[in-house]
């Protein structure tokens, strides 16, 4: 089963910021590279359905979601498309288990505990499942609203700089198990980042974003020659 086909064409306003952006994802993983300000928290707002675009039309496999001509808009939540953003917006009154289960659908209450359960394992937050939110810390806040996103098994999940409240060790350990578990279901991913090494980690396509334009848009090795370099002497005794 071959990862699902995004298409795009968006021209978008967010006060003086103007993104413009024609393209298609097609691989399992797509990285959406550039730094603050290049629109990259934008673009994925866009295609969870947060946000509309003033011209532009998202398809998922032939599948229109939001076609401005005709006035048809997605809404958020719906068609199976998950988004995780930069800070967590977990229900305080709710303890991380229910959060994590508050999407689930079409589960009798064994499946669901087991359903929780299985993402807060894959997460590594099995042990905060009766905390709540405001005792979590960034990271441990992170690796939920991660699981609450996963539980419902979307067809599309979009991370915003999901690891951003971590150590790197961290990070890279929840990354990996995140891509064997999503390519396991079949989950395309899309991750924004101004981390060249998630690109280089996940061996996604990588789209890099400058001031609203898609500059490239290829294999990380082609499209990140010069953050490779950088990485390379950064690393280097």
């Amino acid at each position: 089963m071959e990862a699902p086909l995004i298409e795009l064409t968006l021209d978008s306003w967010r006060g003086a910021f103007h993104l413009q952006v024609a393209c298609r994802f097609a691989s399992d993983w797509t990285v959406i590279f550039g730094p603050s300000g290049a629109g990259k928290s934008t673009l994925l707002r866009l295609l969870a359905g947060l946000d509309r675009p003033q011209v532009g039309q998202i398809a998922l496999d032939g599948y229109l979601l939001t076609d401005s001509p005709r006035r048809r808009w997605l809404q958020p939540g719906r068609h199976a498309i998950s988004l995780v953003a930069q800070h967590s917006a977990l229900f305080p009154h709710l303890s991380v288990a229910a959060n994590v289960a508050y999407g689930i659908t079409g589960l009798d209450r064994a499946s669901r505990s087991s359903r929780v359960e299985q993402m807060l394992e894959l997460v590594g937050a099995r042990d905060l499942a009766q905390r709540r939110p405001q005792d979590l810390s960034g990271g441990e806040a992170q690796r939920v609203s991660l699981a609450r996103s996963l539980a419902p098994l979307p067809r599309l999940l979009l991370l915003d700089e999901p690891f951003s409240a971590m150590d790197g060790a961290a990070s890279d350990a929840l990354l990996a198990r995140l891509q064997l578990w999503l390519a396991e279901h079949k989950v395309q991913t899309v991750l924004a980042t101004h981390n060249a090494a998630d690109a280089f980690a996940t061996g996604a396509e990588v789209a890099l974003l400058h001031e609203g334009r898609l500059i490239a848009l290829g294999a990380a090795s082609e499209v990140l020659t010069v953050e490779r370099e950088r990485l390379i002497r950064r690393l280097a005794p």
